[in-house]
């Protein structure tokens, strides 16, 4: 009832005087620093706000844009425009650089979808705004802040958006582009990547360790002198090594060799005790090698196979030997052409450097905090699970 007098009573009022009044305000707050005093502009913007709160929509955008290109306009004022309706806020957002990043992460984390998307692409995006965005989970807010090459994203919003990106159709690609994507990301991300993200990953982040073995090639024969007693440099020095294969483990196996071995699981059958001695082998743990074995894109098994110098008689024999059509009757099965190409791609030195960093990574005390319980519904005792546990988790399932 009192708002139906109110409503009567100001349709009653010429609100002439009102607007009037309104326009010379943002007039008053706009004007430079040589043209009025901080103090006089602080009074005006106090005014001006509260006059905003009861003004109409088309007012609120002239008094918008006007303060568009205002370096010192009213951050109070700024703050409530930013969080008005689209055609209000969003030039606002998109352009003025009155508001501090502070301003701009209360209005991801409190305003709607729209207000986050005009942020996502101004100039000024930093490492912070970057990783609101990220918590907020709007995915259109999200691509917009990763196609934006201004924009500064942080290690830790890298690591929530791999992370994400296992349930976000695209976003996967589209974190390829991003500079500040590190191999620990990419060789995590390659798990749920389609096939042509999964060759980019492969292409972008496989590298020949030649430094690394070089630097550290004094450090092998010091630790073979030791018998490789000490199990940190053991771990380490496995990710730099030039060999593959186990040799101890190929001459304790009841096969002759890693390829008589495929060739009896052709013959009978991928045999869970056969797969974990291949990955032995292989110069992997039995955990890395069923999901390189179980992955149904298979462009594991192509790193797998050309990192320990497997002929491709023998790929595609291990290939068939795990249950997998190589050709039909009169034509070789797509699927199986695309996964040779990316064999045929592939180093054999880069190949091995990825093979290497997925089962390093189930046991480094090192790991990327890619883990977002939430995303994920993992319930994890942060007492008992290491980050290494947890990246298991994360790319293993286990």
């Amino acid at each position: 009832m009192a708002d139906s007098l109110n409503q009567q009573e100001e349709q009653s009022i010429d609100l002439t005087s009102r607007r009037m009044l309104l326009r010379r305000l943002t007039d008053v707050v706009a004007l430079p620093d040589s043209a009025s005093s901080s103090q006089d502009r602080a009074i005006a913007g106090d005014i001006l706000l509260e006059m905003l709160i009861d003004a109409g929509e088309q007012e609120r955008i002239v008094c918008a844009n006007r303060l568009v290109g205002m370096s010192q306009a009213p951050r109070r004022v700024l703050r409530y425009l930013g969080q008005d309706v689209a055609a209000v806020s969003t030039k606002l957002l998109e352009e003025s650089e009155a508001f501090d990043q502070s301003d701009l992460v209360n209005i991801v984390v409190t305003g709607a979808s729209y207000h986050r998307k005009a942020i996502a692409g101004r100039k000024d995006v930093g490492s912070c705004l970057s990783d609101a965005i990220s918590q907020s989970r709007d995915s259109e807010a999200i691509i917009k802040m990763l196609m934006n090459d201004r924009a500064i994203v942080s290690e830790l919003t890298i690591d929530r958006l791999v992370t994400m990106s296992r349930n976000m159709e695209g976003l996967g690609a589209i974190l390829l582009r991003r500079p500040e994507l590190r191999p620990a990301h990419a060789l995590v991300l390659f798990w749920w990547s389609d096939k042509a993200t999964r060759r980019n990953i492969l292409k972008r982040f496989s590298a020949e360790r030649g430094v690394l073995i070089d630097m550290c090639s004094d450090i092998f024969v010091r630790a073979a002198g030791d018998g490789w007693a000490d199990p940190v440099v053991r771990k380490s020095l496995q990710v730099i090594e030039r060999r593959q294969r186990n040799r101890d483990a190929i001459e304790r196996s009841q096969y002759g060799s890693l390829e008589d071995a495929i060739a009896q699981m052709l013959k009978n059958g991928p045999k869970p005790e056969t797969i974990d001695e291949i990955s032995y082998m292989c110069g992997i743990k039995p955990l890395t090698g069923q999901k390189i074995f179980s992955d149904k894109g298979g462009e594991g098994i192509a790193v797998l196979a050309k990192s320990v110098g497997l002929k491709r008689q023998y790929f595609k024999a291990l290939w068939a030997a795990l249950g997998r059509p190589i050709s039909r009757k009169d034509a070789p099965v797509e699927h199986f052409e695309d996964v040779l190409e990316t064999y045929e791609m592939l180093a054999v030195a880069k190949a091995q450097t990825v093979l290497r960093y997925w089962n390093w990574s189930l046991s480094s005390s090192y790991s990327p905090e890619m883990l977002d319980e939430d995303t994920l519904n993992l319930e994890l005792d942060t007492e008992t699970n290491g980050p290494a546990s947890r990246a298991s988790r994360l790319v293993f399932g286990r």
